[in-house]
């Protein structure tokens, strides 16, 4: 069990472990990307990043503490003159972890860990995108007709266009088609010749 041990000492002892993390801060303050497993770079980034934000304040006190945990002389001068210049207006958030899989040999995570202010692709992404929130659509309707009216341009003057008269269209009376239907003649019946007993002699 691992009760209140949240450090990981990456299965080394304490000198070991120092030695590494300075190690690979100079490989990244140098190079701004290094390659390496995910439990190292996890563990590399809450070391180097209080690194960087003393680099801010530049001063030979600054310097002093920096330098006693790097022992790298170069690394210190790259720090205090060039990086600390690129990301001074940032808040803290210095570094980048991207994943890349798993090791072959022992399944190991790996990943890059990289300075952000220097990934110049992703850099040109973020310029690109645009956000749009709720407030700025609502908004966008109202701006672009007051801008629609304040910008006006006095020199053209737009001439009306031509109206052509539009003349009435007759109605054309259409014949429908009548239909015809065929009637059946139906035979008219003959009358019989009167016979002698129904003549019936009149009375005067």
């Amino acid at each position: 069990m691992r009760h209140n041990n949240k450090i990981n000492h990456l299965g080394r002892t304490y000198s070991h472990r120092a030695a590494m993390l300075s190690n690979m801060a100079v490989s990244l303050i140098m190079h701004k990307r290094i390659f390496t497993t995910l439990a190292k770079a996890k563990e590399l980034r809450k070391y180097v990043e209080p690194l960087i934000t003393k680099s801010k304040n530049d001063t030979t006190h600054s310097r002093r503490v920096v330098f006693q945990e790097l022992h790298n002389k170069y690394a210190v001068t790259e720090l205090f003159k060039e990086i600390s210049q690129k990301i001074g207006d940032r808040p803290g958030g210095y570094t980048r972890i991207i994943k890349t899989g798993n090791r072959l040999g022992d399944n190991a995570e790996m990943c890059f860990i990289e300075l952000v202010d220097y990934n110049e692709l992703m850099l040109k992404t973020l310029k690109k995108a645009t956000t749009k929130t709720r407030r700025s659509r609502k908004g966008s309707g109202k701006a672009d007709a007051t801008t629609a009216e304040t910008v006006q341009s006095p020199s053209v003057t737009v001439k009306p266009a031509a109206t052509v008269e539009e003349k009435p269209v007759e109605a054309v009376a259409v014949e429908e088609p009548v239909e015809t239907v065929e009637t059946e003649e139906v035979p008219v019946a003959e009358e019989a010749p009167e016979t002698a007993d129904d003549i019936t002699p009149k009375k005067e």
